[in-house]
C-alpha cells in the first residue's frame, strides 16, 4: 500500500495535542486561553498567513514585525468562559493571544498588507523580487 509522504504530519499532530493539553491545564492564565488557528500558504509571489479570529474586533488586533519576526497580538472580549446556571458545556475562549512567525530573508517587510473579513485575518507577505522564481529562456542555436 502506498502512503503519502508527509514529514511534518506527526509534528503538527503533536503540536495540536500539546496545545490542547496546555489549554486544558492552564488554569486562569488569560494569555494561554485563546490561541487562534493559523494557516500559511506560499505562492510564487507571496506567503499568505490566515488566522481565525472569530469575535475579535479589528481594533483589538496588532500586527508588527520586529527583527525578522511577524508578531500577532490581540484580545477577544467577552464572558464566554463564565459558568452560569444555564451552562451545560463551554469550549469557546476569550482573552489575549500572541502568535509569532519567523519571516526569513525572502519577505519584503515594507510591503506587508493585512485584511480582516468575516473573522479571518489575512496577512499577505510579498516576496522580494530576488526570491521569486525566474523563467530562463533557452536559446536554440
Amino acid at each position: 500500500m502506498l502512503t503519502r509522504f508527509r514529514p511534518f504530519h506527526d509534528i503538527a499532530r503533536f503540536n495540536r495535542e500539546f496545545g490542547r493539553f496546555h489549554h486544558e491545564n492552564a488554569g486562569n492564565d488569560e494569555v494561554t486561553k485563546f490561541t487562534p488557528a493559523v494557516d500559511i500558504e506560499e505562492t510564487e509571489d507571496a506567503i499568505i498567513l490566515s488566522a481565525d479570529l472569530p469575535g475579535v474586533d479589528e481594533n483589538d488586533i496588532d500586527i508588527s514585525v520586529h527583527q525578522g519576526v511577524l508578531i500577532l497580538t490581540g484580545k477577544r472580549e467577552g464572558n464566554l468562559d463564565e459558568e452560569t446556571e444555564s451552562s451545560i458545556y463551554r469550549e469557546r475562549r476569550h482573552g489575549s493571544f500572541f502568535r509569532q512567525f519567523r519571516l526569513g530573508s525572502k519577505v519584503d517587510v515594507d510591503s506587508i498588507v493585512a485584511a480582516y473579513k468575516n473573522g479571518v485575518l489575512t496577512v499577505t507577505l510579498p516576496k522580494k523580487e530576488e526570491a521569486k522564481p525566474k523563467q530562463i529562456k533557452v536559446a536554440i542555436s
